[in-house]
């Protein structure tokens, strides 16, 4: 199992929507790297919820639960073939702390972690290392 970050402004699409959608897909990346990521996602991975721009912090855990497919929310010009994939995501929890970039930040155990090395990319991959620094700074338990 991989683990990843997706990011999304709470204003546009935030995490209590996630939780109250139950499954949701994953639309309207249209970043070539962030995409990318989505396409390597597989079923069963594990993803921190991450709220941008406000609040900027890591609030829930979200699985995939559909692989990539084309992402419904993209106008295809007729004729082309789709760009863009979305996957669709299942809430599994709150973190019972969400964890803030001004933390994680000041925290040496995250050192080159993507979201502060890449901080505009929306959805990215999260080490084994960094996951189990940032479950345990969230009060998390899998």
């Amino acid at each position: 199992m991989r683990h990843w970050l997706v990011k999304s402004e709470p204003d546009a699409f935030s995490w209590q929507e996630q939780v109250a959608n139950g499954v949701e897909p994953w639309t309207g990346v249209r970043n070539a790297q962030a995409a990318n990521h989505l396409k390597a996602m597989r079923r069963g991975d594990l993803a921190f919820f991450y709220h941008s721009n406000i609040g900027k912090e890591i609030v829930g855990v979200v699985e995939v639960a559909r692989e990539a497919y084309p992402d419904p929310t993209e106008t295809v010009p007729e004729g082309k073939a789709p760009r863009w994939v979305c996957v669709d995501m299942r809430a599994v929890g709150a973190l019972p702390r969400p964890v803030g970039l001004a933390t994680i930040k000041a925290t040496p155990a995250l050192e080159g972690i993507a979201l502060v090395r890449q901080s505009r990319l929306s959805v990215m991959p999260v080490s084994a290392e960094h996951w189990a620094v940032l479950c345990r700074m969230g009060d998390w338990r899998s």
